[in-house]
């Protein structure tokens, strides 16, 4: 998935991300080599980093200067997605994350999922330090994450997932940790109150496309594209916006889909669930309503300090969208 260029257009002149990306390899660093090397595991396999990106950027419309106390808010929520990823894969069984072996496959479950604890213990000490709103923020988000993943998993395998479901769904996993990211870049620099609303609002429906846009590229994606089998959340009976219009539309694709997805899926049934998805008006308009979300974004920006980073956060998420677009058209 491209990252969203205006944001990183934004940095590529200065040290921003390389301070973040040497203070989040130092925030994982024990006595232990061992616990080192695991807790770190992800973090050497690289990545985007777009929800500490939002952290600087949301900064930026504060201020020119990005503090060290910014560098380390964008880390604190970048330990919290880090840590998160650690625990679905266990949840998910998965076997690779990011090209590269998970720390479930390669150490066990139990391992993974204490590593995963250490980097949110981690993260709650970097947000203390930043004083206690942003502690309790933090604090906030987490719980918001979970009680995303329990939503879903509550709704795992049922056709009858309703859109509202899923939209509170996404809304917690992870577009509140979107929100969060650009919250705190406006607490940290000491913004306007009405800014800093703008900010976390801005982050919310940025976070909100971001995921409807990764729910389509997983059904419409190829392999090689996602860099794992197309349809892994119709695998794992989590069935997203697309998928839940074309149940909601009715009609004969709408039954053979249901009938598809009452029993776990092969390859050619698989293969056969995609192709009904893809070929309705389901994806289409589930991409409809992430620019709904991208619009919100924009509008949000347009009421924060002109200027290049609030011109970045209201067109991210458009970005990002655009392409998809051409695919999902």
């Amino acid at each position: 998935m491209p990252p969203p260029s205006p944001l990183l257009a934004l940095l590529a002149h200065g040290d921003e991300l390389e301070r973040v990306e040497t203070a989040l390899r130092a925030s994982v660093e024990t006595d232990d080599a061992d616990l080192t090397e695991i807790a770190s595991h992800l973090i050497r396999a690289g990545g985007k980093r777009l929800r500490p990106v939002c952290t600087l950027v949301a900064a930026r419309t504060a201020g020119d200067v990005v503090t060290d106390a910014v560098v380390m808010g964008g880390v604190a929520v970048e330990l919290v997605h880090l840590g998160s990823l650690y625990h679905d894969d266990v949840i998910d069984e998965a076997e690779t994350r990011r090209g590269i072996e998970s720390v479930n496959a390669r150490w066990g479950n139990l391992t993974a999922i204490l590593a995963g604890d250490i980097l949110l213990g981690r993260a709650s000490e970097i947000a203390a330090s930043l004083g206690t709103e942003v502690a309790g923020l933090l604090a906030h988000t987490i719980v918001r994450l979970c009680q995303g993943e329990v939503a879903q998993l509550r709704d795992t395998f049922s056709v009858a997932r309703t859109e509202a479901s899923y939209l509170r769904s996404i809304e917690g996993k992870t577009a509140s940790l979107f929100s969060t990211a650009c919250r705190i870049g406006g607490l940290v620099m000491g913004a306007a109150r009405d800014q800093v609303e703008a900010l976390t609002g801005c982050g919310t429906a940025f976070g909100m496309a971001f995921q409807i846009y990764d729910d389509i590229l997983d059904l419409t994606a190829s392999e090689a594209e996602l860099g794992k089998p197309a349809g892994h959340d119709l695998i794992e009976g989590v069935y997203t916006l697309p998928v839940i219009r074309t149940l909601a539309a009715g009609g004969s694709a709408a039954a053979e889909l249901e009938d598809l997805l009452a029993r776990p899926l092969d390859g050619a049934e698989l293969e056969k669930a995609l192709a009904i998805v893809r070929s309705g008006p389901a994806v289409p308009s589930a991409l409809a309503t992430a620019r709904e979300y991208a619009e919100q974004a924009r509008g949000l920006a347009g009421a924060l300090p002109p200027g290049e980073a609030s011109a970045a956060l209201g067109s991210a998420a458009h970005a990002l969208l655009d392409t998809l677009g051409t695919e999902a058209a």
